[in-house]
């Protein structure tokens, strides 16, 4: 049995303003900052001599190397992205920017906004729409209830409200 595993289907191309500009201004850090301080470095440590067992060299290197492919990562996918930088014309129904506040079956309530693959983050409450969650809810709107599954099983969700304004 290989090891080879089936290429992963290409994410949505949709983001919000603040991801566009978030992925633009790390581009930027990276490219005018981050790797010149890293040649600089790199260069000091290729002029100690041995490169061999020059710790400092090594790691510069792979630092650079790091660099160089999250440049080409970032670069391809701006090129790719869709900014989505107004509200759908039917705000009632979950779509993509939308904070939707849901209900578990506990009663405990939780939000959730749905955002390009590119600005997840499970501290805020960003879901991916490419997520399951997201996919359930696309098309939902207040008062529908949604099954999502879970890693851990299935579970029915209450669609509490939906907003495109934090």
């Amino acid at each position: 049995m290989g090891r080879w595993r089936p290429p992963t289907p290409p994410s949505s191309p949709y983001i919000t303003p603040e991801g566009a500009r978030a992925l633009r201004e790390e581009l930027d850090d990276l490219w005018k900052r981050q790797r010149p301080d890293v040649v600089r470095a790199l260069s000091a440590a290729a002029a100690e001599g041995d490169r061999s067992e020059n710790a400092e060299y090594i790691y510069r290197k792979k630092q650079l190397g790091g660099i160089d492919r999250r440049v080409r990562y970032l670069s391809k996918r701006l090129d790719r992205i869709q900014v989505v930088d107004r509200p759908p014309d039917d705000t009632g129904k979950v779509r993509f920017g939308a904070w939707v506040e849901l209900a578990d079956p506990g009663g405990v309530a939780r939000c959730y906004r749905i955002v390009g693959a590119d600005e997840t983050d499970a501290g805020k409450g960003w879901v991916s729409v490419d997520s399951p969650v997201a996919r359930a809810l696309v098309g939902k709107q207040a008062g529908d209830e949604v099954a999502v599954r879970l890693p851990d099983g299935d579970i029915l969700l209450e669609v509490l409200e939906v907003r495109y304004h934090p």
